[in-house]
């Protein structure tokens, strides 16, 4: 269940099921920028896309993606019925709850309006539905920290902001995070 931070009243209470959007609230939602989030994601992130969806003039939805469910159908009315992966759903609860807490501290006192939403399944494919529904501005992701594990992961299931530019036309901003790559070394070791 997602909700509205405090200093948000104009924007719709994102409340009970959270995989249902209701037109009023799309409409609410109109023209917004979408942030990808995780718990613990470098405050730079968030900063930047509150910045600008001030700049824009838009609200802007921090969007986590409970990857422990996936989505089991979607009803004609938008409602989307998921299932667990994991017995323990829990675990996407207190994500969802530690990424409200690190939003609101970043968020608060800056003067853009802002909610947070939580979808379920592959982080590419649910954010560009929910972009599809809201008519998104910009789409707003941070890099990976480099390391062998994540260059992996990567190789395998390609990045959420290369995944995002090959599916859907909206403008993304990627922010980097952690330390480039130096010019002479290889992003890909062997």
């Amino acid at each position: 269940m997602a909700a509205d931070a405090p200093n948000t009243p104009d924007l719709p209470a994102v409340g009970g099921d959270p995989e249902r959007m209701g037109g009023g609230e799309a409409e609410a939602l109109r023209g917004a920028v979408l942030v990808g989030v995780v718990p613990g994601i470098p405050t730079r992130v968030v900063r930047e896309a509150g910045r600008y969806a001030k700049l824009l003039g838009a609200p802007l939805v921090v969007v986590h993606v409970d990857v422990t469910r996936f989505v089991t159908y979607e009803d004609p009315d938008g409602y989307v019925h998921s299932a667990p992966i994991d017995i323990n759903i829990a675990a996407g609860e207190n994500d969802l709850a530690i990424v409200k807490a690190e939003a609101a501290k970043i968020l608060d006192g800056h003067n853009v309006a802002w909610s947070v939403r939580q979808l379920v399944g592959d982080p590419a494919m649910a954010m560009k539905h929910l972009a599809e529904q809201v008519d998104a501005r910009l789409l707003v992701v941070g890099t990976r920290k480099r390391g062998i594990g994540e260059s992996i992961r990567e190789f395998f299931t390609g990045s959420v902001a290369a995944r995002l530019a090959h599916r859907q036309q909206r403008p993304i901003l990627v922010i980097p995070l952690g330390e480039p790559v130096p010019d002479d070394e290889e992003i890909w070791p062997a």
